[in-house]
C-alpha cells in the first residue's frame, strides 16, 4: 500500500509544449540511513539494495512516459555528519534542482525532524527565486512494528508546506518508488508551464504599457 497526498497547487496535469525531450534535475535530501540511495537505485534498476557507503552521486536515467522521452538527473546527496541542519543544503543544490524529494524513515523521529527543518529552509531560500516542487517521502513502511512517526504527521507536514506526500517501502515495492518520481515530474512540468505562462503575461503587460505610453507622448 502507498499513502499519497498531492499539493494543493496541482489542479491538473499540464503538458509543457511539443513532444520534445524533457530533462528534470531531482535532488534527494534527508538524514542518514533513511533509504535515499535505496530509493534511487530501486527507481533506476527496479532492484532493492539495502547497504550503501557514504558516497554522494548524481545519476542519469532515461525513460519514456506518455510517449515522451524523459531524462532524469538524480542527485543522491549525503547528510553531513556532525552538522547543523542549516548546513545540510547548499545554494548550489537548490539552484540545480528542478524538484526535490525529502526522505525520512517512519522508524526514526529525528529524521522526520530533519525533513521538517529542511522544508522550512528550502521555502525560505526559494522565496526570491521561485518555489521548486517538493515531495516528502516517509520510507520503510514495511517496518510498522518500529514506527515512531504516524502517517497523519507526514500528511500534515506536507499539507502545511504545500508539498506532495508519499509513504512507501523501497524495500518491498518498485511501484511506490515509481509513483514518487513520476508525480514529481508532473509537478516540475506544471511549475515550468506556470512560469512560462507568467513570463508571457508580463511580456503582454509591458507591450500594452509601451503602447499607451507612446499614445500619451503623442
Amino acid at each position: 500500500m502507498v499513502v499519497q497526498v498531492k499539493p494543493s497547487s496541482q489542479q491538473s496535469k499540464t503538458m509543457d509544449g511539443a513532444q520534445q525531450k524533457v530533462e528534470a534535475n531531482v535532488l534527494l535530501l534527508g538524514a542518514e540511513n533513511v533509504g535515499k540511495s535505496a530509493l534511487t537505485v530501486r527507481f533506476l534498476t527496479r532492484r532493492f539494495i539495502g547497504e550503501y557507503g557514504d558516497i554522494e552521486s548524481i545519476y542519469n536515467h532515461s525513460d519514456k512516459i506518455d510517449g515522451r522521452e524523459i531524462s532524469f538527473n538524480i542527485w543522491d546527496s549525503l547528510y553531513p555528519q556532525n552538522c547543523e541542519t542549516t548546513e545540510s543544503i547548499t545554494e548550489k543544490q537548490l539552484q540545480w534542482a528542478d524538484g526535490l524529494i525529502l526522505v525520512y524513515s517512519i522508524c526514526d523521529r529525528s529524521s522526520f525532524d530533519v525533513v521538517r527543518q529542511q522544508v522550512h529552509l528550502i521555502r525560505q531560500a526559494k522565496k526570491t527565486s521561485g518555489m521548486s516542487p517538493i515531495i516528502i517521502v516517509g520510507n520503510k513502511r514495511d517496518l510498522q512494528h518500529r514506527r515512531t512517526v504516524s502517517s497523519e504527521e507526514g500528511r500534515l507536514l506536507a499539507l502545511s508546506a504545500d508539498c506532495g506526500f508519499f509513504e512507501i517501502s523501497a524495500a518491498e515495492t518498485y511501484h511506490g518508488v515509481l509513483l514518487v518520481f513520476h508525480e514529481l515530474l508532473d509537478l516540475i512540468r506544471e511549475a515550468r508551464a506556470l512560469k512560462k505562462g507568467g513570463a508571457g503575461f508580463k511580456g503582454i503587460v509591458r507591450s500594452v504599457s509601451a503602447v499607451f505610453g507612446r499614445k500619451r507622448a503623442e
